[in-house]
């Protein structure tokens, strides 16, 4: 047992148990929950700009919110999120923003989240009960680091990015905030300081020496599951080089750190543990951590075909698939064999399939619903873009299954959707040198993830240099660039085709020819099993 990081891990846990007894508690009582969120939270925020312009103290129920307060998209907040950056306060809530968190948009190539104490606070609400949940499945996860990634590379600012408040997060640990992102630190696997690698094979080696020196790694964290088979596929050539930095305690990829953060990387030599990593070898990664307990990543969607083949690959292992957890909020938490909604941390409404507004108490089993939340941040009745389908009820609290998001390509967690798709494609050429026909097919074949360009072949660009320019176009993306740089997805390809290609997908249309609309995103073919 790793005596540090157990200790670090049972404070941690303590920290968690209030929130865990308010949620269990608060599953039986829906709609009084999220009613006593949401009146807290206007009074909380009633002073705030936002709050004054839609009278929240005037608001008695949230009927009145829902007729006071129009549904919104991320346009609608962007000019008030861009004088939070300049520095100004009590602008969509009251109270300082900590950071501001990025994040893919649905018509443009980045979002910024605001963060305060609230909305952090929120989501310690939903780890809460998550953790305590999985300790309950396997007690022995809190004997030992657990590796946690959620932004592996730092986040660079676009070009003329000015913000008076930071952009993005130190490390991961400052999701959670305040004692409990310490705690976490304190049974980190992998040094903080490896977002700062200046490229993404340094930062893999990085990461996988940090983890290899972890012979007790309890649990790995991760978004897509391809990402641990990108980890797991970096020795090759350089096995001999892991092995004998575990065994000096010397790292040979520390070069592509700032000076500062090098030291970090030197550990204690340890003989006994390359030893046992020799004789494993470089192929059979589930043997280098004996210990491991849990494994948490995207499951559902695109990802589904990646998650199986880890239960298959770990037998002893639970590969728990995560809830649906977005940077703006929370909306599920794995609890058991259900995703209930995480009641206690937000106050969500939903559109039905009959663009009908309900609450959560009133979700029915089998139906699909887009999701609408309201943070701690200053998000009011925000339209997230992801669509679930209830798949029943913990106590009285819905359970909810992701099943999309609005015309978004998710491959490798990039999500690209079709309005900032169809922005690059009207930007790649002038005017007068538009093609008649170009869209973008993801493709997904024997684990190659990428996408294709579909032109008409009167472009004149060589196909090298319009994929180029289009890949770096895509990159104003930070999940897409995020997945480039870490090899998730490979360069664009072009396909050249025949001027008449539109006619012919129209011929092949099973609809009525009036209700086939171009497409410059078209879905993904399903993933191969």
């Amino acid at each position: 047992m790793n005596l540090a990081a157990s200790l670090a891990n049972s404070l941690w846990l303590a920290g968690g148990v209030r929130s865990a007894s308010r949620f269990r508690r608060a599953l039986a009582d829906p709609a009084g929950t999220q009613e006593a969120w949401l009146r807290e939270s206007l009074v909380r925020h009633a002073a705030s700009e936002f709050g004054r312009a839609h009278d929240f103290a005037a608001i008695r129920s949230a009927a009145e919110f829902t007729r006071r307060v129009p549904l919104a998209s991320y346009e609608y907040f962007e000019p008030y999120i861009t004088r939070i950056s300049r520095g100004e306060r009590d602008v969509l809530a009251c109270g300082p923003v900590s950071h501001l968190a990025p994040t893919s948009g649905s018509t443009g190539g980045r979002k910024l989240i605001p963060y305060n104490a609230s909305l952090q606070s929120a989501f310690n609400a939903a780890v809460g009960p998550w953790m305590l949940d999985l300790v309950r499945q396997r007690p022995r996860i809190a004997g030992g680091p657990a590796y946690w990634s959620i932004s592996p590379l730092a986040d660079e600012p676009e070009d003329g990015e000015r913000s008076a408040i930071p952009v993005g997060f130190a490390d991961d640990a400052e999701y959670l905030g305040g004692p409990r992102a310490w705690l976490v630190r304190q049974a980190m696997a992998v040094p903080s300081s490896v977002r700062f690698a200046s490229d993404a094979v340094a930062f893999r080696r990085l990461t996988l020496l940090s983890l290899l020196r972890c012979r007790d790694l309890r649990v790995i964290s991760i978004w897509h599951p391809s990402f641990l088979e990108l980890l797991t596929d970096v020795p090759g050539k350089a096995w001999p080089e892991l092995v004998d930095a575990v065994r000096s305690g010397q790292c040979p990829w520390a070069e592509a750190l700032p000076p500062a953060s090098r030291p970090a990387w030197q550990a204690r030599p340890d003989p006994e543990r390359a030893a046992e990593l020799d004789r494993i070898g470089a192929h059979d990664w589930p043997a280098w951590w004996p210990e491991l307990q849990v494994v948490s990543c995207w499951g559902e969607q695109a990802a589904e075909p990646g998650w199986r083949a880890l239960v298959r690959r770990l037998p002893n292992v639970l590969v728990q698939a995560k809830g649906l957890l977005a940077t703006e909020c929370v909306v599920t938490i794995p609890l058991g064999a259900g995703r209930p909604l995480a009641i206690t941390s937000h106050y969500f409404e939903f559109i039905d399939e009959r663009n009908e507004l309900r609450f959560a108490h009133q979700l029915e089993r089998g139906k699909r619903y887009e999701v609408v939340v309201t943070n701690g941040g200053g998000l009011w009745r925000y339209r997230l873009g992801d669509f679930v389908e209830c798949t029943g009820h913990l106590s009285a609290t819905p359970s909810l299954r992701f099943v999309g998001r609005a015309r978004v390509s998710d491959l490798r967690g990039e999500k690209l959707s079709e309005a900032f798709v169809a922005d690059v494609l009207r930007d790649l050429w002038t005017v007068a040198e538009r093609p008649s026909f170009a869209t973008l097919r993801p493709r997904d074949l024997n684990g190659a993830a990428g996408y294709e360009l579909l032109v008409s072949d009167e472009t004149g660009s060589s196909g090298v240099e319009l994929g180029s320019r289009l890949d770096a176009a895509l990159a104003a993306n930070p999940h897409y660039a995020l997945a480039r740089r870490l090899g998730q997805l490979s360069p664009v390809s072009v396909v050249l085709v025949a001027g008449d290609a539109p006619v012919e997908s129209l011929r092949a249309f099973r609809g009525r020819i009036g209700d086939a609309k171009p497409r410059v995103l078209l879905d993904p073919e399903p993933p191969m099993r």
